[in-house]
């Protein structure tokens, strides 16, 4: 195939004052439009022109493509940056790309440096850790690449500066009608999948798109032939598979797949290998065991078969023929199969499992003992201790290996190392040198790896975009994009208005004229200043702080200015008769000075502020009232309870019926003996019957009689207590001198009083039954006998009284006492006045010594402050 048969002639180079990438004026920007558009036409034109009469859809081919149109948006911007040293690549630069996975770009000199130091630091550590020479290990180096990590051998290690394909050694960058760094000419590589055609396109960045011819092939499960894509001939029929699955039994029905197919899943049910159980099994289960035992008899006729579930013959029994004893030693030539074989006696002298000792034990059955004690002098992995152990017992030292890692920064700190000290665990955490990640690597020798992020960076559409790598984002700019804006003006001239490109930013001001009618039937003549649209962001990665500022009124972008006309308008709070003549733009609110009057929330009060806004509606002028709210009512509930009590709601006013009384209220019961307390809701509804009930305490009544000094015998009770006068009480009755006395019934003591004129209420509790009897002749006797022991019981008077003169020595005494007492309080006074004296000159010593060393101290102080006071300003004399 010609190389250039797909090459378009170019058109008269541009000035020299306008490079083929410029974007700097709308002139240049459109030529430099139209470059990129040759270019993208030259390099895709053999691809589409075949792709086009093919049956797959230009979604395929838009993927396929998508990454050299972003290396060409990358390149007419000038955003093409190098990942290692994150500086721009010029088209005269020459550089390396990576052929692996990510096709990127890089400095030819960044990524020789950048392979040589990785593969360095590759040999010294397969030196380090593999038991190889040094030359070996140089020759076995590797290398990634900086962004996906892909490995390079040291022979692969770019020398020269290649094209895109390959096939030209420093491509031209002159000419400005070929894409930087290609050398114009077909790519003409192998297509991936091995399909055996070769590349359309013209010398490309990026992975080649899928093959783009049509051939003929088959779907996966082979029903269907058509025509696709050799890029894409592998294809689902989306009918069932039908392939005959390994059980030869029944076909595969899963939708057209790739691979083989799944196993087969028809259930049915199977007998186990030996035949004794039946199960329903999936297809590919059949051939299954069951858990029981064979338990055939075998040949010999003595032993049954220990095997499990098996196809086939039991086989002859394994205790026929030669035996011997368990370790070995001695052979028993025809034993029958049902004798036991004796030991031996001799040791049994078996290897044991840690491969070094043998059994001490004699000849026995079964398994020799699992762990070797045998004593062995062993050494710990780093060879610091030494020590006799069991055989069986690992042997290691507590001291920290102190060598350092592959990193060198940190310590191995592993405890009993045996010097091949692993990998540092740590995260490398260093600061990339695109100064917004840290390194997520394990901690490693040598420079990190350069941040594998890249930025999009777009127009505001989205449309036209490329990538740099992260930490070159804040020095590009946003590719010019040619797409329409997609933001529809909110003005009434939508329609009319011309439409532009996409941008950042606010879209242009409609210069038409406003027109708009008001509510009141005028028109504005301004120039249009309707709703705009959202504005698109500005260009920016970061975003910053909004700043608030104010927009001058009549301006675009603005509300029509208010209409001039006077019109009514209502007060705040809509009070009739309240209106006044205002201008139309004039959207003051006034307040009439009337009460508001609105009913409360609590629906039992009234508003008392003074007019304001009462709801947020629309008002006749169309502006907004900002609505406030009432007051908030604070008086005490004074509605009636229901059921009527006398204690009042506890409760603000509020709407509604007042909560249940719960106010304990105190009654005593009818006698007075016992008071009981009751919810007042609870009480109030009770019938007077049943608080009478309530309030008894169903004791005796404990009130006293009114006649007499007894308590009323009846349960407690309500009013007076019945028939007082009918007391059967019995009462001691006595004469005037309480010599004679009987008992009287109660009712009979009262019948008496009454007989006498006398009402038995005004007698005293002690009085009461007494002069009832009269007196006789044994009563006076008696009296006579206790007056005489009255008389005898009195104390005898004392007839003379001490003379006066007998006073004196007790004065004398009391005037001794008083001169010693002025005697000790002159000594008192004498060690009061020292100890006054001594204290002052304590003061005063004290004052002296806090002047002196306080003064002192100023002094110091004064010094010290002179002296910093130098110090700082030799520091701040300039030096010459």
């Amino acid at each position: 195939m010609n190389s250039t048969a797909n090459y378009h002639p170019p058109p008269p180079p541009l000035p020299s004052s306008q490079p083929p990438f410029s974007d700097s004026d709308t002139d240049s920007d459109s030529e430099n439009f139209q470059v990129g558009a040759d270019l993208s036409n030259s390099i895709f034109k053999a691809y589409l022109d075949f792709s086009s009469s093919s049956s797959s859809s230009s979604s395929i081919t838009s993927v396929d493509l998508s990454k050299i149109q972003s290396f060409l948006n990358s390149s007419s911007s000038g955003a093409l940056s190098c990942l290692i040293c994150l500086e721009r690549i010029r088209p005269s630069d020459p550089t390396w790309s990576c052929s692996s996975l990510c096709f990127a770009l890089f400095h030819l000199l960044c990524i020789q440096s950048w392979a040589r130091q990785a593969s360095d630091l590759s040999a010294a550590r397969a030196a380090a850790r593999l038991p190889i020479t040094a030359e070996t290990a140089a020759k076995q180096a590797t290398w990634n690449c900086p962004k996906c990590r892909s490995s390079y051998s040291k022979s692969e290690i770019p020398k020269s500066y290649f094209c895109f394909c390959g096939k030209l050694r420093d491509p031209p960058s002159d000419n400005p009608w070929i894409l930087p760094h290609s050398c114009g000419e077909i790519c003409n590589r192998p297509l991936p999948n091995n399909c055996g055609h070769f590349c359309l396109l013209l010398c490309h960045p990026g992975p080649c798109p899928s093959c783009p011819k049509s051939i003929k092939t088959r779907c996966f499960c082979g029903s269907v032939e058509d025509f696709r894509r050799c890029g894409f001939k592998n294809f689902s029929c989306n009918r069932h598979c039908n392939k005959r699955l390994d059980c030869n039994k029944h076909n595969c029905y899963e939708i057209c797949h790739p691979g083989t197919c799944p196993p087969c899943r028809a259930r049915e049910t199977y007998r186990c290998r030996c035949g004794k159980k039946e199960e329903k099994k999936d297809c590919c289960d059949r051939d299954f065991r069951c858990e029981n035992e064979c338990k055939k008899l075998l040949t010999c006729g003595k032993h049954v078969c220990e095997r499990g579930c098996h196809r086939g013959a039991c086989g002859e029994c394994p205790l026929q023929g030669r035996r011997t004893c368990p370790c070995g030693e001695r052979v028993y030539e025809g034993m029958p199969c049902d004798g036991v074989t004796p030991v031996c006696g001799a040791t049994c002298n078996k290897l044991l499992n840690c491969g070094y000792h043998r059994c001490p034990e004699r000849c026995h059955k079964g398994p020799c003992v699992e762990t070797c004690r045998t004593m062995v002098k062993k050494s710990c992995r780093c060879g610091g201790l030494k020590k006799e152990v069991p055989c069986y017992q690992d042997l290691s030292c507590e001291k920290k290996c102190l060598r350092m890692r592959d990193c060198g920064r940190h310590a191995c700190r592993r405890r009993c190392c045996d010097g091949d000290c692993p990998p540092c665990s740590e995260v490398c955490d260093k600061r990339l040198r695109c100064k917004n990640h840290k390194c997520p690597a394990p901690c490693h020798r040598g420079a990190c790896a350069p941040c594998p992020l890249m930025v999009t960076i777009s127009c505001a559409c989205g449309e036209t975009f490329f990538e740099v790598p992260c930490g070159t984002e804040m020095d590009q700019k946003p590719p010019k994009c040619r797409k329409l804006c997609k933001i529809t003006p909110l003005c009434r001239h939508a329609s009319n208005s011309k439409p532009h490109r996409c941008h950042y930013g606010p879209c242009p001001q409609c210069r038409a004229l406003c027109e708009v009618e008001y509510p009141c039937g005028h028109k504005c003549n301004l120039r249009c200043h309707g709703p705009k649209p959202p504005p698109n962001p500005e260009f920016t990665l970061k975003p910053k702080k909004k700043k608030s500022y104010l927009q001058p009124g009549c301006t675009p972008g603005t509300p029509c200015p208010p209409c001039p006309e006077l019109v009514w308008r209502p007060c705040v709070g809509e009070h009739m008769g309240a209106e006044r003549m205002m201008v139309c733009s004039n959207t003051t609110r006034f307040s009439c000075d009337n009460l508001c009057g609105n009913l409360l929330p609590c629906g039992n009060h009234y508003c008392t502020k003074t007019c304001h806004p009462l709801e947020t509606q629309p008002s006749s002028s169309g502006h907004h009232k900002r609505s406030e709210t009432c007051e908030e009512c604070r008086l005490p509930c004074e509605k009636e309870r229901m059921p009527k009590c006398s204690h009042p709601c506890p409760l603000q006013c509020h709407p509604g019926e007042c909560p249940p009384c719960k106010v304990l209220v105190k009654r005593s019961c009818h006698c007075g003996a016992m008071v009981h307390a009751f919810e007042c809701i609870y009480y109030n509804n009770l019938s007077e019957k049943d608080q009478v009930a309530a309030r008894s305490c169903g004791g005796p009544c404990h009130r006293k009689l009114p006649n007499c000094t007894h308590l009323c015998p009846e349960i407690c009770h309500v009013d007076k207590c019945p028939a007082p006068d009918k007391c059967s009480k019995k009462v001691t009755v006595r004469c005037k001198c309480q010599t004679l006395k009987k008992e009287w019934i109660c009712q009979d003591v009262q019948a008496a009083y009454h007989d006498t004129g006398h009402d038995p209420k005004d007698i005293p509790k002690n009085q009461f039954g007494l002069g009832l009897l009269a007196c006789n002749s044994d009563c006076k006797s008696k009296v006579q006998e206790v007056e005489s022991a009255l008389q005898l019981r009195k104390p005898k008077v004392l007839e003379k009284k001490e003379p006066d003169g007998k006073q004196g020595p007790k004065r004398r005494k009391r005037r001794d006492r008083i001169r010693e007492g002025e005697q000790v309080s002159r000594l008192q006074k004498f060690v009061a006045t020292i100890k006054r004296v001594l204290l002052i000159i304590i003061i005063i010593a004290a004052v002296i010594a806090v002047t002196y060393y306080g003064y002192k101290g100023l002094l110091r102080l004064s010094d010290w402050m002179n002296e910093a006071e130098l110090q700082r300003a030799k520091r701040r004399r300039p030096r010459i």
